[in-house]
């Protein structure tokens, strides 16, 4: 029924006008349930109800609608009433709507050179099943190799027995370039994963992987960003828990402060990850792995207070919802990083670093100052390699001290 929209009375006789008068109210559904506002909802009805009419007076149907139309029906609707911010939205909307229904037939994308390549999928399956990385990872490295690809042969068939070290030289040093040393880092070593593969399948007669230069990038040259635990206390207070936002900030934050989640482990959380019997917490690391890991009663008493307070009813089954329309979980680590920095900034503190991971480098350097050990540290951080752990040590100054020389001319 379009009744718990309120459209406006004027126009209800347009809404059952055909041909989209079947297809209308189920888009204000569809709204609805994604979360927009009762005045998108209205708006966007009422435009396609106008669309419809236009369709009629052309005599066209819902199957005949696609994206040129939509351009030739706003051109037309342009000419007697103002341009709408929410205009192609809505008819945007009504597109997917007709392709899930099968009305319209699935859009064909033109993807750019090499993404649908036989070679590309090959060492798709490859990063997947031989050297088990995290679907993510995969998207980055399949997007990079792309990259290169294009730059070295343009729209030209591939002649990968024509690459050279000059090639892979050139590249990299543009990438340096343009981009900071750890995102640059993340081209050399997909671009390496792309040469050890073709030299296993002999697609090329050397192994350029060795060709490939490093970016310089010392972990190690500076000190982990942190706060310290009365500043996380702080942070954690100036939260309001008596909204839905910040019921689920308060969550998520506890999360990164008291476990030492990943943003990205944050954004996968499902509602199966959740072992309220147990008191446990299934996490999915990088790669395949998976952790198990005990949920403290601070932290879940919140998980569980934004569950069933502040959480909306939507069916996607992940944990943690965005609050904008369309309601549905987080697109990547990026809106949880933006949720440390507006708690940060509402909390009046200007810490150096404002990312996700300085909550993360927190709990690791508090745990070390009372006394954890590196290897506590790394298992509590879930770093398969205790070289990950090493940076830590530096801010372990008490104990720096002791192993330090006495300065000449100093006090003994």
């Amino acid at each position: 029924m379009i009744d718990p929209f309120g459209p406006n009375p004027i126009v209800l006789p347009c809404l059952s006008t055909e041909p989209l008068g079947s297809h209308i109210d189920a888009v204000g559904q569809r709204l609805s349930q994604q979360g927009y506002t009762s005045s998108t909802v209205q708006y966007t009805m009422r435009i396609l109800a106008d669309l419809s009419n236009w369709l009629q007076q052309h005599t066209l149907t819902a199957a005949d609608f696609n994206e040129q139309l939509a351009g030739d029906f706003l051109q037309d609707r342009y000419r007697r009433c103002r341009p709408h911010r929410s205009d192609r939205a809505a008819l945007k909307q009504l597109l997917d709507h007709l392709r899930d229904q099968g009305v319209l037939p699935i859009q064909v994308v033109e993807t750019a050179p090499y993404a649908s390549d036989p070679l590309i999928d090959d060492f798709q399956q490859y990063l997947l099943q031989q050297r088990c990385l995290a679907p993510t990872t995969v998207t980055y490295y399949l997007d990079m190799v792309r990259h290169f690809l294009r730059e070295r042969f343009g729209t030209q068939p591939l002649n990968l027995r024509a690459l050279g070290p000059q090639d892979v030289t050139r590249f990299i040093v543009q990438q340096a370039q343009r981009y900071s040393p750890s995102h640059a880092k993340l081209f050399v070593t997909a671009l390496r994963s792309f040469f050890r593969f073709l030299f296993q399948r002999a697609m090329i007669a050397h192994d350029l992987a060795q060709a490939v230069p490093t970016v310089p990038n010392w972990r190690l040259s500076i000190l982990p960003r942190f706060m310290k635990a009365e500043e996380v206390d702080h942070l954690l207070q100036s939260v309001d828990r008596q909204t839905p936002q910040g019921q689920r900030d308060y969550a998520i934050l506890l999360l990164l402060a008291r476990l030492g989640l990943r943003a990205a482990e944050v954004v996968a959380l499902t509602l199966e990850a959740l072992d309220w019997e147990a008191g446990e917490l299934i996490v999915r690391s990088k790669g395949t792995r998976h952790h198990c890991l005990p949920l403290p009663h601070e932290v879940g008493e919140a998980v569980a207070t934004y569950l069933c307070q502040g959480r909306p009813p939507v069916t996607t089954r992940r944990v943690f919802i965005r609050t904008r329309a369309p309601r549905r979980g987080f697109a990547n680590s990026q809106g949880i990083s933006t949720i440390v920095r507006r708690a940060l900034e509402r909390a009046g503190l200007n810490p150096a670093c404002k990312g996700a991971h300085l909550l993360r480098h927190s709990l690791a350097t508090q745990r070390l100052q009372n006394g954890a050990s590196l290897s506590e540290i790394g298992e509590l951080l879930r770093h398969q390699n205790l070289e990950t752990t090493r940076i830590y040590a530096k801010v372990d100054q008490a104990t720096l001290r002791t192993l330090a020389m006495p300065w000449p001319g100093g006090d003994a």
